[in-house]
């Protein structure tokens, strides 16, 4: 399954049970783990862990065979790795305190610079 669709599989899983603040970023450039990091907020343990669940469901739905979950029996953060796709379902006070948009995001603005600089643009 191209990343692309399997991308739209995973968001559409997460609006179908109404996560919150859902958001995407392209980590292609930035390593080599996945393409794509998905973060969103669910409203409590047992929203976290259905959201997960419905990732995984569709997924499988959709002939995905490679499906890792882990901190799914807490709910606190489910993370659901999709090889070249990563979805990261928090708690609120969760997401607020490891904050992984602004982990991410500056990383990728750094790269952009240190590429224009080696190559001589500015």
């Amino acid at each position: 399954m191209q990343t692309s669709h399997l991308e739209q599989v995973a968001i559409e899983a997460l609006n179908d049970l109404k996560a919150l603040d859902l958001i995407t970023i392209d980590i292609r450039n930035i390593t080599t783990l996945a393409d794509t990091m998905i973060i969103c907020t669910g409203r409590s343990n047992r929203h976290v862990k259905s959201l997960a669940e419905n990732v995984v469901e569709k997924a499988k739905q959709n002939h995905h065979n490679y499906i890792k979950t882990e901190g799914e029996k807490e709910g606190e953060w489910v993370i659901v790795d999709l090889a070249d796709v990563i979805v990261h379902i928090m708690l609120p006070a969760t997401r607020a305190f490891y904050n992984l948009e602004d982990l991410w995001e500056p990383i990728e603005l750094l790269r952009e610079q240190h590429a224009n600089s080696s190559t001589g643009c500015r």
